[in-house]
């Protein structure tokens, strides 16, 4: 009887330690997501921080495209009011269509290529997209790994005892594929 009691108290224990180390393992993942999204958001803020400066310094020698001027404004201002990441990556999304048809206006004035102030600022902005774009592939990586072990068995019973649910990846906004049109 002893034995068996024994075996019993060992199996309890087991059990207890594996769902204290799954518990654990989803905290620290689910965590591991929030700071990755702060690294995208860190980037996002540079990429921000960037836009004024270049878009002053494209104003200069080009004053007829305020559209698109007016364009980056507004998803800047629309970032700033998004509270959830995936208002945040609707955001961002918008204020990345804008640059893309910045970028399309550079390309076609000459005069905006050869302004010192426009070049440097593009070679910075290019950076920081590199970078945003780096993050990003980090932060769902980070979900992808929280996801695992949210929906794997055995995990997943202490995720759903414990209100661990699926986060979500960052995908491209709709139409992010296409090329932005610029006419002038």
């Amino acid at each position: 009887m002893k034995k068996i009691l024994i075996c019993i108290v060992v199996v309890v224990v087991l059990i207890v330690l594996y769902g204290l180390g799954t518990y654990n393992s989803l905290v620290t993942s689910n965590v591991a997501v929030d700071a990755q999204w702060k690294q995208v958001e860190t980037q996002y803020q540079r990429r921000f921080d960037l836009i004024p400066n270049l878009v002053e310094s494209t104003k200069g020698v080009m004053k007829q495209e305020q559209t698109v001027f007016t364009a980056i404004a507004d998803a800047r201002i629309h970032y700033a009011g998004a509270t959830t990441p995936d208002q945040k990556v609707v955001a961002a999304s918008q204020v990345e269509s804008a640059l893309g048809r910045l970028l399309v206006i550079t390309e076609n004035y000459p005069q905006l290529k050869s302004s010192d102030a426009v070049q440097a600022m593009m070679v910075s902005l290019e950076g920081t997209e590199n970078r945003v774009s780096v993050e990003r592939m980090r932060y769902n990586e980070s979900v992808q790994a929280y996801n695992l072990k949210v929906m794997r068995i055995p995990s997943s019973i202490i995720a759903s005892m414990f209100g661990f649910t699926q986060r979500q990846y960052f995908n491209s906004a709709t139409g992010a594929e296409n090329v932005p049109q610029v006419k002038f």
